[in-house]
C-alpha cells in the first residue's frame, strides 16, 4: 500500500466509490431527460471508473462525447482521483 495516497486501502476505495455515485446520481436526471441513463459499473483500484451507458446512449453517436466531455469532465472535476472514465458493455 501506498503511503501517500492509501491506495490499496479498502476504506480509501469505498470512499472513492461513494464520491463517484453521488456525482453520477447527480448527472444521472440530465441524462434521462433525454431518454439515456448511466450506470456504474465498478471503481478500480488504479481509480479507472468504468459506467455502463443505458438507453437512448447506449446507442447514440454522440455517446463518446457524453462520456469524456461530460461525465469524466464533471467526475474529475469534482473527485480529482478519477483516472479515466470508460464504458462498457
Amino acid at each position: 500500500m501506498c503511503e501517500q495516497c492509501g491506495c490499496g486501502d479498502k476504506k480509501t476505495q469505498n470512499a472513492f466509490e461513494e464520491k463517484v455515485k453521488t456525482i453520477i446520481d447527480a448527472i444521472r436526471p440530465n441524462l434521462q431527460s433525454h431518454g439515456g441513463d448511466v450506470e456504474l459499473v465498478a471503481t478500480e483500484n488504479d481509480k479507472t471508473v468504468k459506467v455502463r451507458l443505458q438507453g437512448a446512449c447506449s446507442g447514440c453517436p454522440g455517446a463518446r462525447m457524453t462520456l469524456k466531455m461530460g461525465i469524466e469532465r464533471l467526475l474529475k472535476e469534482q473527485v480529482p482521483q478519477v483516472k479515466e472514465v470508460i464504458a462498457v458493455e
